[in-house]
């Protein structure tokens, strides 16, 4: 294990101490932020890096000791997909679970990665990628991985995430399984949701509960239902709505409840009669601060090629490498997931995502932060530069998926015969799947087969790599050589 270099040093506190320090280093911490001390690694929303501007062909060496969270119903599938790809071809090695996760709902702890050794237990070849769920935990990630790893995440629009998760957990989670639906569920959520009850993190601030981060008391008006304060100076979020070029929209990140359009110098703008005062719970700008001090990039589903070029940049990695196809995607749902606009949704459907937004209000701000810090990345990368690349990759994910898929898409799990490419099917959406054409060449057969096989799968097949089993002698060698011992 590499020593903790002095900009990482902020990866030693762990989240659980945020709820038993924060009277005690609440001033300090902000005051050490504030003055950039050495608590704070950075803050991309205040200090965005640069990306360099590199050639099509970086020519820095690429990042290969990586930590990605994998969060629930973000599109983390889809990057855990290129993951998978990129370590496979370059022989490097994952930290990976004994099943398909880290003892999740439980804190992440570095015994439940096969093949790991505490110190002192003897040798044991470095890990270079951590990718599969969990919920974070700082501490016993560090125990697995260097602390100068690159840390990313995926978070998504909680409106969005909450039609994904009460499709894809109904079946799982106490809340969503007595709701008629979620309609139902979100016109009166405590009617069916009681903290603690199984499987019910999945109905309420998933996002907040992935990352590991300690809840903070919960805010109630008489009624039992969230009330928030008005704030006329709420920052405002720049966002890109998928295929909408270079126009950019402006989103109030505090508008709940009613969002009406209008529109001002030729932007839309979403204007809110009532808002959410994100910087009025120090606990949850605290929690942030933190996750900023780890995590090196957050990528945002809603803009998800954008955001693997940025990753591709951070990485020092080609374009290529984080072309891929979207896996996990629920039939019926929208491949390129929702955007954060309200524009075009029905006054019923804006009443829902008012409602799942402001029930999921941790998530939302976790969702407000990262998109600002992510569209700040973009500033500063450049957009006609970030266009370009978007293009070139979504060129290269089309060319791929005429040439390996059958209909070049994704296809219901019903056509798949293959049980190498069926999904696996769980909630009461059916996941769409990949289908490979006949007929390919034996390099197009392998390129394609990694493109196409679902997470997994695919996991199944980097551990048989890393563990290969052991091949039993036959039974007459074995007793010859046990007649030579003796």
């Amino acid at each position: 294990m590499s020593p903790l270099s002095p900009t990482r040093t902020m990866r030693l506190w762990g989240p659980r101490s945020l709820g038993l320090a924060l009277g005690v280093f609440m001033t300090i911490g902000f005051a050490l932020q504030f003055l950039g001390g050495s608590f704070r690694k950075r803050l991309p929303r205040l200090q965005p890096q640069v990306p360099s501007r590199r050639p099509a062909v970086p020519s820095c060496p690429p990042q290969q000791r990586l930590v990605f969270l994998k969060t629930h119903k973000s599109g983390s599938s889809s990057v855990l997909s290129l993951l998978h790809r990129y370590g496979d071809l370059h022989g490097l090695r994952f930290a990976l679970p004994a099943r398909y996760q880290f003892g999740y709902p439980r804190l992440f702890q570095a015994s439940r990665v096969k093949g790991y050794h505490p110190q002192g237990g003897g040798t044991q070849p470095p890990f270079h990628i951590l990718c599969h769920h969990m919920r974070f935990h700082l501490k016993e990630v560090l125990q697995v991985m260097p602390s100068d790893s690159f840390f990313f995440s995926i978070v998504r629009d909680p409106a969005a995430l909450a039609r994904s998760a009460f499709s894809y957990y109904k079946s799982t989670s106490s809340a969503f399984r007595k709701a008629p639906s979620l309609a139902a569920f979100l016109a009166n959520p405590r009617a069916f949701y009681r903290p603690g009850a199984r499987g019910d993190h999945y109905a309420r601030n998933l996002l907040w509960f992935d990352f590991g981060l300690p809840f903070p008391p919960e805010v109630r008006t008489k009624r039992g239902t969230l009330h928030p304060p008005r704030d006329p100076n709420s920052p405002q979020l720049h966002v890109l709505p998928p295929g909408a070029g270079p126009r950019a929209q402006t989103l109030d990140p505090s508008a709940l409840f009613h969002p009406l359009s209008t529109a001002t110098h030729g932007h839309s703008q979403i204007a809110s009669p009532v808002s959410l005062d994100l910087g009025s719970s120090s606990f949850i700008q605290w929690g942030l601060a933190w996750l900023d001090s780890i995590f090196d990039l957050v990528l945002v589903a809603e803009y998800f090629d954008e955001s693997l070029v940025l990753l591709a940049d951070a990485l020092c990695w080609g374009l290529d490498d984080v072309v891929g196809f979207v896996h996990n995607a629920q039939a019926g749902g929208q491949q390129g997931l929702s955007a954060v606009s309200n524009g075009g949704l029905t006054a019923e459907n804006q009443q829902l995502t008012a409602r799942a937004r402001a029930w999921n209000h941790l998530d939302w701000a976790l969702y407000v932060h990262f998109n600002r810090s992510l569209w700040a990345r973009i500033e500063q990368y450049g957009q006609s530069r970030l266009d370009s690349a978007v293009a070139q990759l979504r060129a290269r994910r089309e060319a791929l998926a005429k040439r390996c898929l059958v209909g070049g898409e994704a296809l219901d799990p019903k056509f798949i015969t293959d049980r190498r490419f069926r999904p696996f099917q769980f909630g009461s959406a059916k996941v769409l799947g990949y289908r490979l054409r006949s007929g390919l060449s034996p390099q197009d057969q392998e390129e394609c087969e990694r493109l196409a096989t679902p997470e997994l799968q695919y996991k199944d097949k980097l551990d048989a790599k890393q563990f290969p089993p052991t091949v039993p002698l036959p039974s007459k060698t074995s007793r010859l050589l046990s007649h030579r011992q003796i």
